[in-house]
Parts: C-alpha cells; sequence; structure tokens
C-alpha cells in the first residue's frame, strides 16, 4: 500500500512538472519587431489590359516581382509600420515603387489611427479612429514565421477581398498597414486584387524606444471619409489604374 501512495505521488508530481513546463513554453509576446517582405506581382495588371505591342514590350523591361522589407515595431499598446529596407536592385513599374515617407502608426490604448501617405504629388496625413473591421475568421492555418496564424477575411472599398492570418501568441491586435481589429498579431496579409502580399520573415524580441513609436508624420489632415470623397473626384476618369489607387489608398 505504501509503495501504491509512493507511486502515485510520483505520477501526480510528474504531471504537475510537465504541465508547468509546458505553460513556461507558451510565449505571449507583447512587444518587438516584425520584419515583412512586402511582394508585388508587376506583371498581372498589365496582363489584365490584354495583348498589345505595347504591353509586350513592357512586360520585357520589368521584372514580374518586386520585394521590399518593412518592419512593425510594436508594444501592447502602440505599432508602427514603414520601409525598412528599398531592394537596390529592383526595377519598378510606374506606381510600384515604394515611398519611404509613408508610415502608418496605431495607437491602440486610444484607439486612433494615423497614416502618413504620398499620393500623386500630395502628402497626407490621414488621421482617424482605428479602422472597425468586419473580419471573418476561417478554420484553415498556416505557419508564418514559426508561428501558427489563422485565417481572417474582410473587405475594403465594399468589394476588394483582403485575406489575413494572424496569431494569438502575439496578443496585439496590430498587422501591416493600417490592418488590425484580429485577436492577435497579423504575420500575412494578400491583397489578390491589388497582386501584393506581406509576410513576416523574422521576430525580434526587441522593445521599441517610445521615439521609435512616435515617428514624426507631416501633410495635409484628412478623415477616411474625406479623403475618399477627394480622390475619387481626381480619379473618376482613371478608369482602373484609378480604382488601383484608391484601394491601395484604404489600406
Amino acid at each position: 500500500m505504501k509503495d501504491f501512495n509512493m507511486k502515485k505521488t510520483i505520477i501526480i508530481c510528474t504531471i504537475l512538472f510537465c504541465s508547468t513546463y509546458l505553460n513556461a513554453q507558451v510565449q505571449f509576446i507583447q512587444s518587438g519587431r516584425i520584419e515583412f517582405e512586402k511582394r508585388v506581382n508587376q506583371h498581372a495588371p498589365i496582363l489584365d489590359e490584354g495583348e498589345n505591342m505595347w504591353n509586350v514590350e513592357i512586360l520585357k523591361q520589368i521584372p514580374k516581382f518586386v520585394s521590399d522589407i518593412y518592419e512593425l515595431k510594436f508594444t501592447s499598446d502602440k505599432s508602427v509600420f514603414k520601409l525598412a529596407k528599398e531592394n537596390p536592385n529592383n526595377k519598378y513599374m510606374w506606381g510600384t515603387k515604394p515611398v519611404d515617407t509613408d508610415v502608418s502608426m496605431q495607437d491602440l490604448k486610444k484607439g486612433i489611427s494615423i497614416s502618413q501617405k504620398e499620393v500623386f504629388e500630395n502628402t497626407y496625413l490621414i488621421k482617424d479612429s482605428s479602422r472597425t473591421w468586419e473580419w471573418k475568421i476561417a478554420d484553415e492555418t498556416r505557419e508564418i514565421a514559426g508561428f501558427e496564424c489563422r485565417k481572417a477575411v474582410t473587405k475594403i472599398c465594399d468589394s476588394v477581398y483582403v485575406v489575413a492570418f494572424y496569431t494569438d501568441q502575439i496578443p496585439v491586435s496590430a498587422g501591416p498597414e493600417s490592418f488590425g481589429g484580429l485577436p492577435g498579431m497579423i504575420l500575412g496579409l494578400a491583397v489578390p486584387r491589388l497582386n501584393t502580399t506581406w509576410f513576416a520573415t523574422k521576430l525580434e524580441l526587441v522593445s521599441p524606444t517610445p521615439n521609435e513609436l512616435n515617428v514624426k508624420q507631416k501633410g495635409k489632415q484628412i478623415g477616411r471619409t474625406q479623403l475618399t470623397t477627394e480622390l475619387s473626384k481626381a480619379l473618376k476618369d482613371w478608369g482602373k489604374e484609378g480604382a488601383r489607387k484608391m484601394w491601395v489608398a484604404q489600406l
């Protein structure tokens, strides 16, 4: 009987130890720096126009894909997303070159979003309440940068689908550009109609400084509704290219 009780005690202690050890392995990350690769298919919009001599020549001159490195610095309260490193070997088609002054900041505590964007010759400072995204969470999962991520889908401009993959191991409701609103960090993002993806490649466990999270911004201050109205008037005769410009401004 004494041996039985001893074995029982050992088993219970082993279970408790394993449970404690496994719980310790689950990391819930509250701050850091995430590196993203933004990848754009430059040929897709040209091919969408149909074949002609001019388009054939353009396709010969520019690479199908270009990619650049972006970074997202974050804490549980704030996030800042911007260009980290432009690829010097890229040959960009008009409209796909990254703008190093574009910055998206989210104050998660106050529920405020501030984005500096270059649109044509204008610099806008889009300041508004944080976006309310109508996400639909799916069962599909995939691994990104070592994290298991779950799929979610939303739309911009009423009809343009956005696919995201988020992880609840980083319980910060943020992501690339101005996206967020999910129960964890977005590590993968795709906008098929813009032929563009953003995927995390690595996470650095470094806490951003207050200066890094309060980037100086400038531009014509405007709300999202005002910006949409202004761009709709300016781009009404631009056709598909105008629609693409509008979608990019809504990211």
